[in-house]
């Protein structure tokens, strides 16, 4: 069953991490971790989405997402996949172009096991920690309330899921608005120079896949791994 929003106890062992866009970058990240130190046996990680496309080892997603310590929301080029398999309305040439041509060269019952898979994913995830929820989504967060997500999320139309994963809003406006009922929340999808702060929201897609690195979010303390979030764009120049 498809479980748009997802809450998540907190972790009684280790720790709890949120990563940015991977992008087909499975190898970049085990270096990453390995550097971190992070711990699979206590610790915990939590992708914000766009596992998938661009990089050379898309098709390692499913191994990533099988592990238990490993977790997910949709992305944007999640959506690609899901839409291109149930609706077939998706324009191939744009999503090639944005490296999805990994995914439309497979045969269609693989491409069918990667939809579904990626389905399962929510769109939203909540994590408790000991000073409060923190969430995660891909892109933005639409609502101001974020108990009212988990709501908003069942609309038939998918317009509340659209936004939180494609919506750039937030950072082309550099909107400090924070979100309300909640610690912080956790974003990826438009890249930044370094983690950025807006409001209580965290932008954390600093690039890992590209020529930039991988950004780690420590939920219990919200501090960053390995640069320290900035709260202006002049201070990542």
């Amino acid at each position: 069953m498809e479980q748009r929003f997802l809450k998540v106890p907190r972790n009684q062992l280790g720790r709890d991490f949120a990563v940015g866009d991977l992008h087909g970058h499975f190898s970049r990240l085990q270096e990453s971790l390995d550097q971190l130190g992070f711990d699979p046996s206590r610790d915990r990680l939590f992708s914000v989405g766009d596992l998938v496309d661009r990089g050379p080892e898309s098709e390692a997603a499913l191994e990533w997402l099988a592990r238990p310590w490993f977790h997910a929301v949709q992305g944007n080029h999640e959506d690609y996949a899901i839409r291109h398999v149930r609706t077939g309305q998706v324009d191939v040439d744009n999503w090639r172009g944005y490296g999805g041509g990994w995914f439309l060269d497979l045969p269609s019952d693989r491409q069918q096991v990667f939809a579904e898979a990626f389905a399962q994913l929510p769109i939203a995830i909540e994590v408790e920690t000991l000073e409060g929820a923190v969430g995660l989504l891909h892109a933005d967060c639409p609502v101001l309330f974020w108990p009212r997500l988990e709501s908003a999320l069942q609309d038939r139309y998918r317009r509340t899921s659209a936004a939180c994963q494609w919506s750039r809003d937030r950072l082309r406006q550099m909107d400090r608005t924070g979100i309300r009922g909640v610690r912080a929340v956790v974003a990826g999808h438009t890249p930044v120079p370094a983690p950025l702060l807006l409001g209580n929201v965290y932008h954390i897609d600093t690039e890992g896949w590209k020529s930039g690195y991988f950004t780690f979010l420590d939920l219990e303390s919200l501090q960053a791994w390995p640069r320290e979030v900035v709260t202006e764009l002049a201070e990542q120049e």
